[in-house]
């Protein structure tokens, strides 16, 4: 017998079929629909963090703990990684769609998309090919998820995501267009750190946020 893998069926002895419904995956990625209104001043980690909880107990994801893909820098240190704060994986969007299984998997070859890179309410973020392009996600992280060395010179991280004037920010594309890196991590530099510089290269503010747990 094939079992769907939607709907599986139970037989109980004389009574028939009996359709049970799989259970959904819960939700534990998702682009923040809205940024803090200040550029890239977050609050630093902790204010960027508490966002992340507040949009996901707002679309009724409860009991979880939410973390932002954030790098941050250090003098003669590497800073705080984006890769590490993020717990090990599974994630899924908000339609259950499977993002990534491990970490290995969402720095190499991650389910991030246009079409998959959803909000918190399962809604999709414009991209660069529609109205308002809103493609540029606040990362300051390389690549691989980590956290840029201390010779690696210049502000990645609008001052530890708490410039919201000088300064600039690695973001990366949620839908994987735009000229030269197309990563969903990390594309290019941002041109400043204040609402104007980061709605002119195709930005809004928004990151990724991670159910950590």
């Amino acid at each position: 017998m094939r079992i769907s893998a939607a709907i599986l069926t139970g037989v109980i002895l004389g009574l028939g079929a009996i359709p049970i419904q799989a259970k959904a995956q819960e939700m534990s990625f998702f682009v923040t629909s809205i940024g803090l209104g200040d550029g890239g001043n977050l609050g630093g980690l902790e204010g960027a963090d508490a966002h992340c909880q507040q949009l996901a107990e707002a679309a009724g994801s409860a009991g979880r703990t939410w973390r932002a893909y954030l790098s941050t820098q250090a003098e003669g240190k590497r800073g705080e990684s984006a890769r590490l704060r993020i717990g090990q994986g599974p994630w899924h969007n908000a339609l259950g769609e499977l993002v990534a299984s491990d970490l290995d998997q969402l720095h190499i070859l991650p389910n991030i998309y246009l079409r998959t890179a959803l909000d918190e309410n399962g809604n999709r973020i414009m991209g660069r090919y529609d109205e308002r392009n809103e493609h540029d996600i606040l990362t300051g992280t390389q690549e691989d998820g980590m956290a840029f060395w201390p010779w690696q010179e210049g502000d990645k991280t609008c001052s530890n995501w708490t410039s919201n004037g000088e300064g600039s920010a690695i973001v990366g594309h949620h839908d994987r267009h735009g000229g030269g890196n197309i990563s969903w991590n990390s594309a290019h530099g941002s041109r400043g750190c204040s609402p104007e510089n980061l709605r002119s290269t195709g930005g809004n503010g928004y990151f990724y946020c991670f159910a950590a747990d």
